[in-house]
């Protein structure tokens, strides 16, 4: 068996042989490719030159302004909307808050606290829903307004830094009224065994006798601490209308959309009032918003005269008093105790009508009628051919010639800085007519729409109003 397989294994041995020899020349194994990222020794890489980054161009002026004015309103609506958020949250805090003290603490003095709170909630909420939609109104128009002069001026670093003001004082009252309503969950629990007849010290259950005394006493000490409640909530409530009255008065009253800034007395600053129709009159109303920075004795608010007679027509401000002039300084009404010396930067509407019929000269402050005074230069009829300024007086007391040296374009000369106005001024309007009590209510609402309804001889907004010196329109 052996020997049979012996020469076939030599023969497979032998073929494979052959078929080895055969294929030798065909396989040839190359060990020096070429690769294109080898590095050899001795050879230093070419640098390739590297493509320059796009290169923007220089941003203009007009970039930057646009840039920095987007920037500013996207901070803007952040922070009304941080506002937005903190009333939200806060009222819905403070309400939840009350629920829970009403439910655990029921009786007289949880029911009085849960209608207090949610009325004053209530009321503070709308107030400050209210201010927000102004405020945004406020933004959105002097957006585009300012669009030209926001670099230069910094109006909307100025909004964004009394946008910051307000969020501050918003969260300090909802803060404190915070913690005047832990104070007053305290002061209900000055009873802590109520309605359970148990004793507050030994924990036993009471006899019917004790039980009832016990129940006296919790009744009177839910007594004390029911006015307790209702003094600190009147108390909040006082702080908060302070601090709202406050916001308000960073506002133009009125639906006002702009006002005149008078930024110091000076002989040089006043507004020159162009009106559309001539002045010969024999009855008028004038009525204007004014925001006083200093008031001395004698302030001019509005004033009409010719060379002939400078003061035909003159609306003062004193320390607390209202003047109104007509013909003269001799035809004088006054109106004492109508200013607040210690509110002065706040906005007063101040109006005066007089008609030559009797002689009936007003006056009114705020909507009500505080002097009227008849045989006020009556049947007088006032000149045409004058000029009307707001915020000074043209005395007359200089020559008219240029020659003289004395005068400057403007008469600006006849002049006297200790009776021109500081501060602001808008809604001036300027009637023919003498106005209802109706009417002129109407136009002193602070929250109104007064600025809408313009006079037919001068019209705020409409009227050319010129203004000097330094004296500009501002939103």
């Amino acid at each position: 068996m052996f020997r049979w397989r012996l020469p076939q294994a030599v023969c497979v041995l032998s073929v494979c042989v052959c078929l080895a020899l055969a294929y030798e020349d065909d396989i040839e194994v190359n060990y020096a490719d070429t690769y294109y990222n080898e590095i050899t020794e001795g050879e230093t890489p070419e640098p390739t030159p590297s493509v320059a980054p796009c290169s923007s161009p220089d941003l203009t002026k007009w970039d930057k302004i646009f840039s920095m004015l987007e920037n500013s309103q996207m901070r803007e609506t952040m922070l009304l909307q941080y506002a937005d958020d903190i009333v939200k949250v806060e009222m819905g805090s403070l309400r939840g808050e009350m629920l829970r003290f009403v439910a655990q603490y029921g009786g007289s003095c949880g029911v009085a606290v849960e209608t207090a709170g949610r009325r004053m909630a209530l009321q503070v909420e709308a107030r400050l829903r209210e201010t927000l939609e102004r405020l945004k109104q406020g933004d959105q128009a002097s957006a585009a307004a300012a669009a030209a002069a926001a670099a230069a001026s910094g109006n909307s670093v100025g909004n964004s830094n009394h946008l910051e003001a307000m969020l501050q004082q918003l969260l300090s009252a909802a803060r404190t009224q915070a913690s005047r309503l832990a104070k007053l969950e305290t002061s209900c629990l000055t009873s802590p065994g109520a309605g359970m007849g148990m004793s507050s010290k030994t924990g036993f259950q009471l006899p019917e006798g004790g039980r009832a005394g016990h129940r006296e006493q919790e009744v009177t000490s839910r007594e004390v601490a029911l006015e307790g409640v209702l003094a600190a909530l009147q108390e909040t409530r006082v702080e908060l209308q302070e601090v709202l009255r406050s916001s308000r008065q960073r506002y133009l009253p009125a639906g006002c959309e702009m006002a005149l800034l008078f930024p110091m007395r000076s002989r040089r600053i006043y507004t020159s009032v162009i009106p559309d129709v001539p002045l010969s009159l024999s009855s008028f109303t004038v009525c204007l918003w004014v925001k006083p920075t200093t008031i001395s004795n004698k302030t001019v608010l509005f004033t009409y005269g010719n060379r002939r007679n400078p003061y035909e027509i003159q609306l003062l401000l004193g320390q607390t008093s209202v003047l109104l002039t007509i013909g003269g300084e001799a035809h004088l009404v006054e109106a004492r105790g109508v200013v607040n010396p210690s509110r002065a930067s706040e906005w007063i509407h101040l109006c005066g009508a007089w008609s030559s019929k009797q002689g009936l000269a007003s006056l009114w402050a705020g909507g009500k009628k505080v002097a009227s005074t008849p045989g006020v230069a009556e049947g007088h009829v006032l000149p045409d051919g004058g000029s009307l300024q707001l915020g000074q007086e043209r005395n007359g007391c200089c020559p008219l010639s240029p020659s003289s040296g004395n005068v400057v374009p403007g008469f600006e000369a006849g002049f006297d800085p200790k009776l021109a106005f500081a501060g602001k001024m808008t809604g001036v309007n300027m009637w023919d007519k003498m106005l209802s009590e109706e009417e002129i209510s109407q136009l002193a609402l602070q929250e109104g729409q007064g600025c809408e309804q313009r006079g037919n001889i001068v019209a705020w907004g409409v009227t050319e109003m010129v203004p000097h010196g330094g004296a500009q329109f501002i939103n």
